[in-house]
This record gives structure tokens, sequence and C-alpha cells, in this order.
């Protein structure tokens, strides 16, 4: 036992997402953005989770802390990451402090999909938002990976899988001008941090505001 969780805990930062085939949508207003647009915002992730089988002794209110709690996390990783690698963009973004400072101030925070894209990018005075969600569902269970794990050296066993979706509003008129959906497979254990990076390095080759 104590090996399996020796195992277990090693392993759960680790990049086990396998990636399937991603969908991009560029909007005929994407070049005017690009040419014209200084500062971008990220707005909290819309996270949805769920469980093909509840895990024991966890609630629903459980599951709603998560999801809120892997919301500001995936946020925050995405700044990060593009900050890191702000000398590749046209664009600076906005910290996410004050992103989530100002949805709150406003009022608007806890029902940001209710809000048109052009308020929400006027009351963060910025000139795009960047709108993410992550609607993850697990379909396997955590012994079953770490067994595969003790038996072939490496997880082999669908944990779950989840969808990626980042999408990019204009503050003239709101509407969308880039969208890219990326489907992907979990296979052990991620953090919210190693998710995004997996997630980014795919995002980073077609992102619209690289130099």
């Amino acid at each position: 036992m104590k090996k399996l969780l020796l195992i277990a805990s090693l392993f759960i930062y680790t990049d086990c997402f396998c990636q399937t085939e991603r969908q991009i949508f560029e909007y005929p207003n994407l070049k005017s953005l690009i040419s014209t647009a200084k500062k971008v915002a990220i707005l909290p992730f819309n996270v949805s989770i769920s469980y093909e089988k509840m895990p024991k002794g966890m609630s629903l209110d459980q599951i709603k802390d998560n999801e809120k709690a892997e919301s500001i996390q995936m946020q925050q990783a995405m700044y990060t990451y593009l900050v890191l690698k702000s000398d590749n963009y046209s664009v600076a973004f906005q910290e996410v402090e004050r992103t989530n400072y100002l949805l709150k101030k406003s009022g608007v925070f806890e029902n940001i999909d209710d809000i048109l894209s052009d308020s929400l990018c006027r009351i963060l005075g910025v000139d795009a938002i960047i709108k993410p969600s992550w609607a993850y569902a697990n379909t396997g269970s955590e012994a079953g990976t770490i067994a595969s794990m003790v038996l072939i050296g490496f997880p082999t066993k669908v944990r779950g899988s989840g969808r990626f979706v980042m999408q990019i509003n204009s503050a003239k008129d709101g509407e969308p001008v880039w969208r890219m959906s990326k489907e992907m497979r979990e296979y052990g254990f991620s953090s919210a941090n190693a998710l995004m990076e997996r997630m980014m390095r795919n995002v980073g080759r077609v992102f619209p505001f690289q130099k």
C-alpha cells in the first residue's frame, strides 16, 4: 500500500493528458483587432466537473467549490504562461488580480456569462478579453490508474476527458474574433498548472497576437 501511495504522490504533478484534434476558428474582424489591440484580460475559467461515479464522501457542494477554485487557478496559470512569453506577443496581459478586482467591484464576478463581452471590456479597460472554459468528465478511478502504473510502469487506463475552449472577443462590438477548441484525454493525475502548461503549449503555436 505504501508503495502505491508513493507512486501516486510522485505522479500527481506529471503531465498525463493525451491530446486529440483541435479546431480553430478565425473571424473576419480578427486582423483589425490584432493591428490595434494593446491590452487583453483573461477572465476566470468557466469550469465544469462531472463524474461517471461520484467519489465516496464527495458532495455536489464540494464539486462546486472545486470548480470555483480551479477556475481561478487555471486563470492564473494561463496568465503566468502568457506573461513569461510576453516578448513573443504584440499585446500586454492585464494582471489577474486587477481583472478579478474590477469584476467584483462592478458586481459581475459571479455572473460573468450573463454580461455582454463589450461591456466586460469596458469594465476592465481592455481592448479584448479571453473567455476560457474547461469541461472535465471523470470516467475512471484513481485505484485503476495507480494499478496500471504499478503493473506496467505508466498509466494506461483513461481516467477522464475534457474539452478546453479559448475564445477572444473584441471590445469594439463584443463579437468573437478567434476561437480554439481542444479535446484531451487524461491517463494519470495532473495539477492545474501542469494541465495549463500542456494546453498553452498548443495554443502558443496558433495564438493570434504573436509578433
